[in-house]
């Protein structure tokens, strides 16, 4: 058997038969463009497979070492990669240049950091892997725009011809003049492999004098220029002095441009995978260095807490006491996972668990409290009685005791949160409460939230919470 096909084995013993089998076939039938930069969740739709299932799949065919798994700096306005990290620690705190959109961005996980996964040449070699010898707008769609960008190619074909005014090819070392009628638009004479950029804004009277502009590439980012011309002819003379090859390309600022781009589809962020059960599992080397703070906007964290577990190993003994425990463990822990949660660690009894949408998080703790009832009814006592509490919010991502955290107000609150329930009831926040999905649940369970007001611990003033009885 080959190596290949030891790793194919080993998949399907790890991840659902069903996403296992539908990654082999991609490996070994898919045209080279669907095995770079693979995007998770469009492969799920395609496929018809879970999206939970899908990503795992993924992670354990990277962890095996199908593929390599990527996390992409994207550009907010035109969703290009600024750059292509292999692990998270390489994610920088300074801001990302975008040469097209003339603007800086710190990454924020939340929609900025995009995760892929590309074939490892070690199991079969495609083109993107040389990506030097692509052709230009094959360069353009693999390794420019990210895998969120919906391209057609009809589409793309059609939009090109309205938006690109010219492009070619430079090899290193070489130079080249392109002759071009400016028409009366805003015009971007953009090179995606050194992420450079030149506006032109035309206006004014057409001129049949021929206008010039000279433009060289180097190893260094070129900082991105501007200039008003005229309607009319263009003399552009180009220098590749980048050591590699460089693609210039001229286009027309206009609404072709931003339509081509702005089709957009769901992509896995790093924010959802920072909160997969199976990234938290089987990626547990590619945690963040001691000083890096990855901003995040808005997570969901939900804390759960065993009430009176110190009387109840008196009073039923150390013994049944823990497998009791455990077992309350058990279902939580599964609950978690199945509802795209992630456990960020368990401290005593207590659970500190993510999610992505607030929706996630309420679902998992109703589907906790029945599991307890469970439990009690099968004891025929009340044994288990857990105390829930979900809040959601901005927080940094860290590294905390050598294990990848999150820190905040958003976090203490949460805790805090928690401890306000005395018997099964779940406590929620405003920021939860306001999320139409939660409304939708609530009002499906037939469940009337009591609004009321706490004061916190460690909290200067007082919050409006939700108690679900």
């Amino acid at each position: 058997m080959s190596d290949v096909q030891a790793q194919f084995s080993v998949l399907r013993q790890t991840t659902d038969p069903a996403v296992a089998d539908a990654i082999v076939q991609l490996i070994e039938k898919g045209e080279d463009h669907e095995l770079n930069r693979v995007n998770a969740l469009d492969f799920s739709k395609r496929t018809g497979l879970g999206e939970e299932q899908v990503i795992s799949g993924f992670l354990h065919a990277s962890r095996l070492g199908l593929f390599e798994l990527t996390w992409n700096v994207l550009c907010p306005g035109c969703s290009g990669v600024l750059d292509a990290h292999s692990t998270l620690k390489s994610l920088r705190n300074d801001d990302y240049q975008c040469g097209l959109c003339a603007c800086g961005y710190e990454a924020s996980v939340d929609e900025q950091v995009e995760v892929a996964f590309t074939v490892s040449p070690r199991v079969r070699r495609i083109a993107a892997h040389d990506p030097n010898t692509l052709p230009i707008w094959d360069y353009f769609k693999q390794i420019f725009w990210s895998s969120g960008v919906d391209f057609n190619k009809e589409s793309f074909e059609e939009l090109s011809d309205q938006v690109v005014l010219d492009a070619l090819e430079l090899p290193a070392g070489e130079k080249a003049v392109l002759s071009l009628q400016l028409p009366k638009e805003f015009i971007i004479v953009f090179e995606p492999v050194t992420h450079s950029a030149h506006f032109i804004d035309v206006q004014g009277e057409p001129t049949k004098d021929r206008q010039h502009l000279s433009l060289m590439y180097n190893k260094v980012h070129a900082p991105t220029g501007n200039m008003t011309l005229r309607p009319g002819p263009l003399r552009l003379s180009l220098d590749n002095q980048a050591g590699v090859r460089v693609l210039p390309s001229v286009f027309v600022a206009a609404e072709a441009l931003h339509h081509l781009i702005g089709k957009r589809k769901p992509f896995l962020t790093a924010k959802r995978i920072l909160s997969n059960q199976t990234f938290r599992d089987v990626y547990k080397a590619d945690n963040l260095t001691l000083d890096q703070r990855l901003k995040i906007t808005s997570l969901t964290f939900l804390f759960t807490d065993l009430k009176g577990s110190t009387a109840l190993y008196e009073r039923v003994g150390d013994l049944a006491a823990f497998d009791l425990v455990r077992a309350h463990f058990h279902a939580l822990l599964d609950i978690i996972a199945s509802e795209r949660g992630a456990v960020v660690k368990t401290i005593g009894d207590a659970v500190m668990a993510t999610f992505v949408r607030p929706e996630h998080a309420l679902a998992a703790g109703l589907r906790m409290r029945t599991a307890m009832k469970t439990l009690n009814d099968e004891r025929g006592k009340e044994d288990l009685v857990v105390k829930i509490g979900i809040h959601e919010g901005p927080c940094l991502a860290v590294m905390l005791n050598e294990r990848q955290d999150y820190f905040g107000q958003t976090v203490n609150i949460a805790a805090r949160v928690q401890s306000l329930s005395t018997s099964q009831e779940i406590h929620l926040t405003q920021p939860v409460m306001e999320s139409a999905e939660v409304a939708g649940i609530l009002d499906r369970a037939s469940i009337r939230p009591i609004q009321k007001e706490a004061a916190l611990r460690g909290i200067a003033d007082k919050l409006v919470v939700y108690e679900i009885p």
